[in-house]
């Protein structure tokens, strides 16, 4: 009875229980308890807990907004000169009356708890499951929705081997690192102790200011204030798309909270296709991208960014990394997908996750990138002064590099990119669809692939190309360099059979200048398309189109 108290007292908060398929000789779902096939509901505490949850979560608030303001309130303390012992002193039996106030309101919530039978029914399910994770405990365990660092693991990385065949660093998984450029052309040790000041700085916005201006959804007051959307959409996944909610371990780690949909049993060709989804930077599997897919009667697994949510951690581009390789690890070791029937589709700062994972493992059949850019610099750039542009530049190389150009040129197979011609967030100017970063990351892509074709006039087409904003403008452009699909698809066929298809290739090397007009357009139109909407607009699943290939 003791033991069942402490764990009513520490246990997780219980948020719903989900309506879940009746199985073979399951007494529970017999009952129509948890597992059942009743409607789901929310969990519904008694007063007790009530008001001390609500008491709690202030306490949390408070304690979050103390420590995303601790520099101005240190600093404001001590120039009030509160930093002194003989103030510190006399408030340190306030202090602790306050944390002992506390654990009395925990303790009641406890208790309150411990008369419940629904939250009894759940807190002994967890506990069994924490003893024996075995499926029957897991499937029990899947009809709760709780707090998610109480979950047991389901996956971890060290579970399978590297696929370089060797162990990974302490640091994680290999990255592209980027060459970082100083002023003047020393090396010595003389330069390197005079860079430490701005290395320090940038450290410093890197690690404060920087990562949650790059990802808001790691904030966690944010997340403490849209909890009933995502329980809202976690309803969803699990009741009607009869989700599976799985723990990952990371290499460095973190707890990588992740959803997987099988559509396999529906016999569809898309069911048997594994769609893994990446969101963006204040985005959650919960009301994410994983809507488009879904839709589509794709099999889907999606899961949040280190920091978001469920996931422990803070979602640096190592970090990012990291969770990625896990969670594709996933996907071929557990669910058991092979990589020629996985597809990546990311949404905006997803394209670094997914580019990442299409460049260490080429085997991946298509990659959808909906909305991304090429490269972080000019986008963080544009919200930072001028005057701190050498400043801005170094923090991101060093800390915050999401090169998704350059990680997308090492990938080998198919591709789609979707440019949204209203875009407001990955546009430098205000409404000017030529400085979306879009159209950056497909010229570097083609230039790469077809370096011969877009040479000075094949980029001078793609960029006119670009310019169009609607279908009739590209159905123009198209009439006016006569582009014929067919001749087209006849050259690169024919270069393919001769020289195989590994890039890049030098298809338009010895043909005039208006056939390598026409495959530059005729290659551009491939790879992008244009959905006339602002960045944040779903993606409808009439719209998530498979990559073009030959």
């Amino acid at each position: 009875m003791a033991e069942l108290l402490l764990r009513c007292i520490i246990g997780p908060r219980l948020r719903r229980v989900h309506r879940r398929p009746r199985h073979h000789g399951d007494s529970a779902a017999a009952a129509g308890g948890a597992g059942g096939v009743g409607p789901g509901f929310y969990y519904q505490p008694r007063i007790l807990e009530k008001h001390s949850d609500s008491i709690l979560g202030w306490a949390y608030v408070l304690w979050s907004v103390s420590y995303y303001t601790s520099p101005l309130l240190l600093l404001y303390f001590y120039r009030k000169g509160y930093i002194v012992m003989s103030k510190i002193i006399p408030a340190t039996p306030y202090a602790s009356a306050f944390l002992l106030f506390l654990t009395g309101v925990a303790c009641l919530r406890g208790m309150s708890r411990w008369a419940n039978p629904e939250y009894v029914e759940f807190i002994t399910i967890l506990a069994e499951t924490k003893k024996q994770n075995t499926e029957e405990n897991k499937r029990r365990l899947a009809s709760y929705s709780f707090d998610f660092g109480h979950w047991p693991m389901d996956f971890s990385w060290s579970e399978v081997t590297s696929p370089k065949g060797g162990s990974v660093p302490n640091g994680g998984v290999p990255l592209l690192k980027p060459e970082l450029k100083y002023r003047g052309a020393g090396d010595g040790l003389v330069c390197n102790i005079l860079r430490l000041p701005c290395q320090f700085v940038s450290y410093l916005i890197a690690k404060s200011f920087g990562r949650r201006m790059l990802y808001p959804g790691s904030v966690s007051l944010l997340q403490k204030a849209i909890m009933p959307m995502l329980i809202q959409g976690q309803t969803r996944l699990m009741e009607e798309y009869q989700g599976k909610r799985a723990k990952l371990i990371s290499c460095d780690g973190n707890q990588i909270d992740t959803v997987f949909v099988d559509r396999r049993t529906a016999g569809t060709e898309n069911g048997k296709k594994l769609v893994i989804c990446c969101e963006g930077n204040a985005g959650f599997y919960e009301v994410g991208c994983v809507s488009t897919p879904l839709e589509a009667g794709y099999s889907v697994l999606g899961w949040n960014h280190p920091g978001f949510a469920g996931s422990t951690g803070v979602p640096f581009p190592q970090n990012e990394a990291n969770a990625m390789d896990v969670v594709i690890q996933y996907a071929m070791h557990r669910l058991d997908f092979t990589p020629d029937s996985i597809i990546m589709y990311a949404w905006s700062i997803g394209g670094f996750t997914a580019t990442w994972a299409t460049m260490n493992y080429p085997e991946i059949s298509a990659l959808v990138l909906d909305a991304s850019f090429d490269d972080l610099v000019p986008l963080a750039l544009k919200v930072m002064p001028e005057t701190c542009r050498g400043l801005v530049t170094r923090t991101v190389r060093e800390y915050l590099n999401l090169n998704n150009a350059e990680q997308l040129c090492k990938y080998q197979g198919p591709l789609v990119l979707i440019r949204r011609t209203k875009d407001e967030i990955i546009t430098t100017i205000p409404d000017d669809i030529m400085s979306n970063r879009g159209n950056d990351l497909l010229l570097k892509l083609l230039q790469f692939r077809y370096p011969k074709v877009m040479a000075e006039e094949g980029v001078r087409v793609v960029r006119e190309w670009l310019s169009a904003s609607n279908p009739l403008q590209e159905t123009a452009l198209y009439s006016r360099y006569e582009v014929h699909d067919d001749w087209c698809v006849s050259v690169l066929q024919s270069y393919r059979s001769e020289h195989g298809h590994i890039y890049p290739w030098t298809v338009g090397e010895d043909m005039t200048a208006e056939g390598r007009r026409q495959l530059a357009i005729f290659l551009a139109h491939k790879y992008m398309r244009n959905f006339d909407a602002t960045h944040c607009t779903p993606l409808p699943a009439s719209e998530f189109p498979m990559p073009w290939s030959l």
